[in-house]
């Protein structure tokens, strides 16, 4: 019973090694960035999620619609988002965002990456990590919270592009 014990406790503490190991790991890299002007493709395994291929339904999620008019503020709202949510801006390049998010205890790095499609009023998400297989569905909860958090946002970005009108 002894022995099964310090067993089982070595190898709970090689995992928990291998974690920290993993987390120091993901901290060297960045966002793959766009690929022929589209956020990259998932790899095949279930820690990414990204809103360019409908295809690949074990990865979608779906695009934010964006207003036709009323974008002024967009780009601003959405960097305040992405911080909001805990994240740390990257890389910025016309209608395009990189962000890292860490975890607390073991510090894993993830993706997040925005590209607005002001031609098909959608803004395309993708949210990966980037070590490891499972996420535990973090990636999909990410996406998906700063989807509603933008798409609660659309009506007041809207009306604040329509000017006033006055007496007349």
């Amino acid at each position: 019973m002894k022995t099964a014990l310090i067993i089982a406790s070595l190898l709970m503490a090689a995992f928990v090694i291998y974690l920290f190991i993993l987390g120091a790991m993901s901290r060297n890299g960045k966002a793959p960035g766009l690929i022929d002007g589209n956020l990259a493709r998932c790899p095949d395994k279930p820690n990414c999620v990204c809103s360019e291929y409908d295809k690949d339904t074990r990865h979608y999620i779906t695009p934010i619609a964006i207003p036709e008019r009323g974008t002024d503020h967009l780009l601003s709202n959405i960097k305040n988002t992405i911080i909001d949510m805990g994240g740390s801006m990257q890389a910025e390049t016309g209608q395009y965002l990189a962000a890292s998010f860490s975890s607390d205890l073991f510090g894993f790095v993830d993706d997040f990456e925005v590209r607005i499609d002001l031609s098909r009023h959608v803004i395309h998400v993708r949210s990966a990590s980037r070590v490891g297989t499972s996420d535990l569905g973090v990636n999909r909860k990410r996406a998906e919270a700063f989807s509603k958090r933008i798409s609660r946002m659309m009506p007041s970005m809207e009306q604040s592009s329509i000017a006033p009108s006055g007496p007349g």
